[in-house]
């Protein structure tokens, strides 16, 4: 696990927390619910749920979420793998996340399940400073990364008629052929469309 996905998950869970998760329900269609990151480290990110919610049926049929956040204009999307772990960091979440003492006191807590997100990709988005956005990529255990932006072919004539409609002027154009900065990219597509050899294709 790369630092910056370290970075991301601590933002994930210590800064935005609570999540909204989606899985397929019985007649196959999308069905989302907000569920609170409770942990993360090299292994993964941990969530749990009761085990007489409809919510951990799915998780134990699928083995497979999608997951959207924001707060304070930064996101974070994740998609992959999850598997039970029973109640192996259990007290670890109790002790990190107070407030679940109030809602299970006792051993009443033994009526919920951890699971860990272990193999998956996503990303990192942040728009809190308009003028800068950034992104960057996650990946937890051997996901695989998926490249997803814009490029610029060998062909470029260095029109630089691209930087001209770059809303964030994140292409180098000292350079032939120019590059996207993907880290600032905001995948509006501007380039593409302007680009008179139409070289600069989408990428995922």
């Amino acid at each position: 696990m790369d630092q910056n996905t370290k970075d991301f998950l601590k933002i994930l869970v210590e800064d935005i927390h609570s999540t909204t998760i989606a899985t397929i329900d019985e007649d196959g269609r999308p069905l989302t619910r907000v569920i609170d990151m409770m942990l993360w480290d090299e292994q993964g990110v941990y969530f749990l749920t009761a085990k007489g919610k409809a919510f951990y049926r799915h998780l134990m049929e699928q083995k497979y979420i999608s997951l959207s956040s924001i707060k304070d204009k930064r996101s974070i999307s994740l998609r992959g793998n999850i598997e039970n772990i029973g109640s192996e960091k259990l007290d670890e979440i109790f002790e990190k996340n107070t407030y679940m003492q109030g809602i299970y006191p006792d051993d009443t807590r033994s009526a919920l399940e951890v699971f860990r997100f272990y193999k998956a990709s996503g990303e990192f988005f942040d728009i809190s400073d308009p003028k800068n956005v950034t992104r960057g990529s996650i990946v937890i255990g051997e996901a695989e990364q998926k490249i997803n932006g814009y490029y610029v072919g060998d062909a470029c004539i260095g029109c630089k008629l691209c930087y001209s409609v770059c809303p964030q002027k994140c292409i180098d154009i000292s350079k032939k052929p120019v590059v996207i900065d993907q880290s600032h990219c905001l995948h509006c597509g501007r380039c593409a469309e302007i680009c008179p050899k139409q070289i600069i294709r989408k990428v995922g």
